[in-house]
């Protein structure tokens, strides 16, 4: 008999900028996702890149997740058992996983130049997996490492990955199949620099904390194959996926942080109400047949996958989503 476990969702943002529409649209879906489970949700800095991170940004994250009205169970401001909640704090808990991946010789180091890398840039991609590596480093000798370390070079860490395929079913887009080497073959768990991969951070970080459930964008979908398998590699039980269309310009570019008049911060000290941008969000989502200022909680008894499942791949904004959402009303 299947024992189902707790529901335990994530909100996981990089402090890199200021969140923007498209962030509120994955959190808010998240935030719902787990709510209608009634489960336990969690708040995580991904901080792991110190180059862009700023503590100015993170503050700005909770802040804007609390003008929405998203709350969470642990983490920033909350604590919890499975702190600490960022991932600046928690690289001791990488080593192990990179310790206990080199012993079992799952890894090994990769000398190439970004450079050299850069030469890939012409192979066919997958989604968002990048080119391919072919390996370059993967059989080394002994002796030609230590002559390219010698020579100054210092290698990233790459997963020596599984010739096998990897599925899973997703909420919305259902079964999902993709073997490592079609998702980019060897990907690196550390860089040259010493920074620990998103890959391997976020799968020991979900890992030890027991997420069961993950909502996140559909240019994730090809990080998935790579996460199970490490999952697998590190002993812990996967989670579930929800991978979510992606909210874009009117143009059909997927939003980032580049989109400086779509920020939380910028709309809100253009008087848009957090209720219009949860009304609004939740017409984008079908879960509302108009834009009505809401409250998140209000829109828990219409959340149901099904109804993202017909939404297109890309929803799109207005060209002046502005005055869209000062309509909401």
């Amino acid at each position: 008999m299947n024992v189902r476990l707790p529901v335990r969702g994530r909100l996981a943002p990089s402090p890199t900028g200021f969140l923007h529409l498209g962030n509120a649209w994955a959190f808010l879906m998240a935030w719902l996702a787990c709510r209608k489970e009634g489960g336990t949700l969690v708040l995580r800095m991904e901080d792991i890149d110190p180059a862009r991170s700023r503590d100015a940004f993170a503050q700005a994250i909770v802040r804007d997740l609390r003008w929405l009205g998203l709350d969470w169970d642990e983490g920033p401001g909350r604590g919890g058992p499975h702190g600490p909640y960022t991932q600046s704090q928690r690289l001791d808990l990488y080593a192990d996983a990179l310790r206990a991946l080199a012993a079992a010789g799952h890894t090994y180091p990769c000398y190439c130049t970004r450079k050299e890398l850069r030469t890939l840039a012409g192979a066919p991609h997958v989604g968002d997996a990048g080119a391919a590596y072919p390996g370059t480093c993967r059989d080394l000798t002994p002796a030609r490492r230590a002559a390219l370390e010698a020579a100054g070079r210092r290698p990233c860490v790459r997963l020596r990955c599984p010739e096998r395929a990897y599925a899973f079913e997703d909420a919305i887009r259902g079964p999902f199949t993709m073997t490592l080497e079609a998702c980019g073959g060897d990907f690196a768990l550390r860089r040259s620099d010493g920074v620990v991969a998103y890959q391997l951070a976020v799968v020991v970080d979900d890992g030890l904390m027991g997420i069961t459930q993950v909502v996140r964008g559909d240019d994730l979908l090809v990080s998935t194959p790579r996460q199970l398998a490490l999952f697998d590699l590190l002993g812990f039980a996967p989670p579930s996926y929800m991978h979510l269309p992606l909210l874009c310009d009117a143009e059909g570019e997927r939003l980032a942080k580049r989109h400086e008049s779509l920020t939380l911060a910028t709309l809100r000290e253009a008087g848009v109400r957090p209720e219009a941008v949860i009304g609004y969000l939740g017409r984008k989502a079908g879960l509302l047949d108009a834009a009505l200022p809401m409250q998140p909680h209000a829109l828990l008894p219409a959340f149901d996958p099904a109804r993202l499942r017909a939404l297109p791949h890309r929803v799109l904004i207005e060209a002046d989503p502005l005055s869209a959402l000062a309509a909401v009303r």
